[in-house]
């Protein structure tokens, strides 16, 4: 039985994660969680899977829950992410929430000798350096959800590092993966949200329809595999069907397919190095799909993946500053401040007016993080 500790169980990945551990009882136990402000789908999961260890945001709702559930420890806020972070009792956290707020909590599990299994790119983006190190000095085990490392991470099983020659990752294109530059000026909030493949956040949905979501991967990629930014290339696949490749120095090319389906790789990561069946999930057929297409990444029609990979290669603080002025500009778009287009506008105007810090530890990120949401919101 793994017990599991699990940010964000209201979300998108978090639900999907507790639709894996409800259909898998003998094998996985949830013991701790953190929530947003989603009170009456808390109450739900508290009574179905009664964890020990409650954490929302707004303390006025931990109260209210507190009163209801007497048996239960509640907690909220940053030191509420910590406290589901850390728990002794639990054997994996499960990082599924969204935004840099991650950060923190995953540092703190991973120097409490907890294995990670992590959905959350930000973690990765903003302090790479910081969290490898400190995952390999723990000994713990750093498991990607994203259906893309989870690609890579299950081709790599049985090969080794040193032979790759270069990873693949495929992107969808998102929303507007058809349109061009010109028609993409007057896009609504909800034209963007309309993903074609994935049922996703709307931030990661935002992100996808920017081509953001894929340069944080490209970023992710280069922590996760130790490999550089010239050998990491994403390919356009609209059928999603190939989540991600790994060519080595044979030529010889590994994919992994499946239907689009996070609940795979999340089960995955929570069973490994085992398999168990996912008997809701939908089998792939080749033969009723018939064709895969595949294209280049056009950089100046995706712009947001020509930022991340340039802040990348840079390194230091710029991948920060990458990350949080994005989370504002998505924030702003999808509250109805600013069009589309301008989100890329605003990312590009705080990183080229940032000054790059080297090696930066926790503390420099954290402050370069909130200065350049503050330079955001001036921004608009």
């Amino acid at each position: 039985m793994k017990r599991i500790s699990l940010l964000g169980a209201t979300g998108s990945i978090g639900t999907q994660t507790l639709d894996i551990i409800r259909e898998h009882p003998e094998e996985f136990s949830l013991v701790a969680i953190s929530v947003g402000r989603n009170i009456e789908l808390t109450r739900k999961i508290i009574m179905e899977f009664q964890p020990k260890v409650v954490s929302l945001i707004e303390k006025t709702d931990s109260d209210k829950l507190k009163a209801e559930f007497p048996g239960i420890k509640f907690y909220n806020g940053i030191e509420g992410l910590s406290e589901v972070a850390v728990y002794d009792e639990a054997d994996m956290v499960v990082n599924a929430v969204i935004g840099s707020v991650g950060l923190q909590p995953t540092l703190q599990a991973i120097d409490a000798k907890k294995d990670i299994a992590i959905a959350n790119k930000e973690t990765l983006v903003t302090a790479g350096h910081l969290v490898m190190e400190s995952a390999k000095r723990n000994g713990i085990k750093f498991l990607p959800i994203d259906s893309e490392h989870s690609a890579i991470f299950q081709a790599l099983q049985g090969e080794e590092e040193k032979n790759i020659e270069r990873l693949i990752i495929t992107a969808s294109g998102g929303s507007f993966r058809d349109r061009t530059r010109a028609e993409l000026v007057n896009v609504t909030v909800n034209e963007a949200l309309n993903h074609p493949n994935w049922s996703m956040g709307a931030k990661i949905t935002i992100d996808s329809a920017t081509m953001m979501n894929k340069g944080l991967e490209v970023i992710e990629a280069h922590w996760l595999y130790s490999i550089e930014y010239d050998r990491i290339d994403v390919l356009l696949h609209k059928e999603s069907i190939i989540h991600s490749m790994i060519e080595f120095h044979d030529s010889s090319i590994i994919a992994q397919l499946g239907t689009p389906d996070m609940r795979v790789p999340i089960q995955y990561a929570l069973s490994y190095p085992n398999r168990l069946p996912l008997k809701s999930a939908k089998r792939l057929n080749l033969a009723e799909i018939g064709k895969l297409h595949f294209q280049e990444m056009d950089l100046e029609r995706f712009r947001c993946l020509k930022f991340a990979y340039d802040v990348g290669k840079a390194g230091g603080t710029l991948p920060t500053v990458l990350n949080a002025a994005n989370e504002v500009a998505v924030a702003a778009f999808l509250e109805g401040r600013i069009s589309f287009l301008q989100i890329e506008d605003l990312i590009e105007k705080t990183i080229t007016a940032h000054n790059n810090i080297s090696n930066p530890n926790f503390s420099i990120i954290q402050e370069v993080d909130q200065q350049t949401r503050q330079y955001v919101n001036t921004l608009l």
